[in-house]
């Protein structure tokens, strides 16, 4: 088969689009014939070796396709968990960056037929760690007012989708305003431009006090306007630091506001199906910023890498 592997740590450069050994599904695993697979952050760190892997690798945690062999299609949940431990396809173990992975028969999942591959492939990673946030962490309850920063990314540009699904006013921040005017198309009750605005300030404002809950991803260079910004007895829940991961405490904050803070990371089953069923709903739908060919994996690993992208960028797999 063909897939993008790295042999070493480093920049796009260190792809390679090639031929790999067809993987060899377990007496539990079927093999997926992959249609489409999605680029995340997560793929970004991983080839530049944070965390540094065995090698060679096939990265990519989402994908969708068909079974071999049968018309069955489906998208598969990238979180596999084995003896109460979750591991990430792309990291632990060969992802979707190929023509084919096998991959346990409960991690696939049948597709409705009114969602393609390329959308199939573009939620399952970001929609199930935005939705543990959200709602299982978070308990997000209709009305609340939910902060979320750098809208264009794919766990942010979720948050937004499943936020407005479940009743929440969002209020979305980017230094861009193009992605602000995308951001109010998609249903933002409020945007912001974090280079102009005083992030803190103009929440409160808008809010009466500050946001029920903030999403925070971004780490040093927001974490304590993250703070200012909630609400007295708000919620703040953290899953990434793509800024840096050891920002000013603040830590009084906490405290005189009693706020919650929340760590997350990836989700359960459980979070990939109701992720799932809102989307399989219609209630939310991922956001496709461009569809690359497997081939050009080096462009789309650069466009992310500049932060171009708004939603998710897919590659269509022949």
């Amino acid at each position: 088969m063909k897939a993008i592997r790295i042999h070493e740590d480093g920049g796009p450069e260190v792809l390679r689009y090639e031929d790999a050994p067809d993987p060899q599904p377990g007496p539990d695993d079927v093999l997926v014939e992959l249609r489409a697979a999605s680029l995340n952050h997560l793929d970004v760190w991983i080839r530049a070796g944070r965390p540094s892997v065995p090698k060679p690798r096939i990265l990519g945690a989402d994908g969708a396709g068909v079974v071999a062999g049968t018309d069955e299609r489906v998208v598969i949940n990238p979180g596999l968990t084995h003896d109460g431990h979750v591991t990430v396809l792309g990291e632990h173990r060969d992802g979707t960056h190929a023509q084919l992975v096998a991959v346990p028969r409960s991690a696939v999942h049948p597709l409705p037929d009114g969602i393609s591959f390329d959308e199939a492939a573009a939620f399952p990673l970001v929609f199930e760690t935005a939705y543990r946030m959200l709602v299982t962490k978070a308990a997000l309850a209709p009305g609340e007012w939910v902060l979320v920063w750098g809208i264009g990314g794919g766990v942010a540009t979720a948050a937004l989708a499943i936020a407005k699904a479940l009743g929440g006013r969002v209020i979305a921040t980017s230094s861009s305003d193009e992605k602000l005017a995308r951001a109010g198309e998609l249903g933002a009750d409020a945007t912001l431009n974090h280079e102009r605005d005083d992030v803190p300030a103009r929440v409160r404002e808008l809010t009466g006090g500050g946001a029920d809950i903030v999403v925070e991803h971004v780490g040093e260079a927001t974490w304590q306007k993250s703070l200012a910004a909630a609400r007295e007895g708000g919620r703040v829940i953290v899953c990434g630091a793509t800024s840096g991961p050891n920002p000013p405490a603040g830590l009084h904050r906490i405290w005189w506001r009693e706020l919650s803070i929340f760590g997350s990371t990836m989700g359960t089953e459980a979070d990939f199906r109701g992720a799932f069923e809102l989307v399989a709903t219609g209630r939310a739908r991922p956001v496709i910023d461009r569809v690359f060919p497997l081939t050009d994996a080096r462009a789309a690993h650069e466009r992310l890498e500049r932060g171009e992208q708004f939603g998710k960028i897919v590659f269509r797999i022949e």
